[in-house]
């Protein structure tokens, strides 16, 4: 536990019946297994609609400028679910927290095929992205509250697999139905209904929960300018990445089959090349590897103005640039942990989090309304622009500062995809300086 963290007891769920969820610190995978299915579930659901939304939008004409908005709803509700997650659960406890979002992300689901209209799926899309930031605290509090020294790198690389998993294999599930009917609707209600089962049956008492302790955006600037500015970045292109990739997938005509395959590339690469990177990152100065990255990131996305969409090509160009993009908010968080303390390395985490929020809510919009007023290839404008401006902050703080050395950064660590600040706890911390 952080110092300086405060910890919140943990209300009501005492007395709810099952078998211990939460074995024995520093047991084997065992002892984590409800958890992680719960959260392979519930990310199932995430890519299978994400996916299935992007597609349904282009069958309904939304046009290019709405759909961006609409999928921005979701960015915009997991901004305000990370914080409003943890009053939730010091209100009424983890068990309660996790049964009801479950239980309000289902139906959040379902009903985008009853109220087929943008500003609907607006809410909707709010609706969901504030649910699923709460299933996610709720897991990452437990995860820490179960993670010992030794342990803890591990589980956050299993975490990493499951969630980024999860969103693949629902992405593929495109293909069991017809995005123009109801039945892919149906499924991810159902999956994240699921997703309750493992941990509800073995629930018995939880955690207290974590408040990090704050710092201040402008003291984090001051201490830390490119771990915030890339986090924003990141943000702003994974945003559009990942809202819109399958809008755009389907304005170009691309088979139900082609689109899946279009949207996973980019997570099989996150998976793919981050351990990759992240060892280069523990090697060699951290900036040097973030300008590398960004710079592929625009590089393979610039590529795709010249390839046909959804051709082998394109699908290689879209691993390249997932495995590039995804590790870059990985890098962020390293970065951010070498120059900051122990003690507000979960507040900074909570910072770079906001951050990133803000800028996956405008990802998705500020796309949107390019592909509307310049064509549907603005999409990989967004990338690149996104990408170029880290590498050209990058570059000017090679110029105007040196660089850490390697002896003092601390040990990267994989980040999940929007994970909330409590998995910072998760995190090794840094080395003694």
């Amino acid at each position: 536990m952080a110092s300086g963290a405060v910890v919140r007891p943990e209300p009501g769920d005492e007395g709810l019946p099952g078998g211990p969820l939460i074995e024995p610190r520093g047991d084997s995978f065992g002892a984590v297994r409800s958890l992680l299915v719960g959260v392979a579930l519930a990310m199932s659901c995430n890519g299978l609609l994400r996916v299935a939304l992007g597609v349904r939008a282009e069958l309904e004409d939304f046009g290019l400028a709405v759909t961006g908005v609409v999928m921005a709803g979701y960015f915009l509700g997991f901004l305000f679910g990370t914080k409003a997650a943890e009053h939730f659960i010091a209100s009424v406890g983890h068990i309660r927290v996790f049964a009801a979002l479950s239980s309000v992300g289902s139906a959040a689901a379902v009903l985008h095929v009853v109220w087929i209209h943008p500003a609907s799926w607006t809410l909707l899309r709010f609706a969901y992205g504030l649910c699923l930031a709460g299933i996610l605290v709720t897991v990452e509090s437990w995860l820490n509250d179960m993670a010992t020294n030794a342990t803890r790198g591990r589980m956050l690389s299993r975490y990493m697999i499951v969630t980024m998993g999860g969103i693949g294999v629902g992405q593929l599930m495109l293909n069991l139905a017809d995005p123009g009917g109801f039945k892919l609707f149906v499924m991810s209600s159902a999956l994240i209904s699921f997703a309750l089962v493992p941990v509800a049956l073995s629930a018995s008492t939880a955690p207290p929960l974590v408040v990090p302790e704050p710092i201040s955006l402008r003291e984090l600037l001051k201490v830390v300018p490119l771990g915030l500015l890339t986090a924003f970045w990141v943000g702003v292109s994974q945003g559009c990445l990942i809202g819109l990739g399958a809008f755009y997938a389907a304005s170009e005509g691309l088979s139900d089959t082609r689109i899946s395959l279009f949207v996973v590339s980019s997570m099989a690469g996150s998976v793919a090349f981050q351990w990759l990177i992240g060892s280069a990152s523990d090697r060699v100065p951290r900036r040097y590897v973030i300008l590398v990255v960004a710079v592929v990131a625009a590089g393979s996305a610039g590529l795709h103005l010249m390839v046909p969409v959804g051709s082998a090509l394109s699908l290689l160009l879209m691993l390249v640039h997932g495995g590039s993009t995804f590790p870059l908010y990985s890098l962020a968080v390293a970065t951010t942990a070498d120059s900051v303390s122990p003690a507000q390395l979960t507040g900074a985490s909570a910072s770079l989090v906001r951050v990133s929020g803000v800028g996956a809510v405008i990802g998705p919009t500020l796309g949107g309304f390019l592909m509307a007023a310049v064509a549907p290839w603005a999409y990989f404008g967004v990338l690149i622009a996104s990408h170029a401006v880290i590498a050209v902050h990058v570059v000017y703080r090679m110029l105007t500062r040196p660089a850490l050395p390697v002896a003092e950064q601390g040990t990267f660590d994989p980040w999940p995809l929007r994970a909330s600040a409590v998995a910072a706890h998760l995190l090794r911390r840094p080395r003694s300086r």
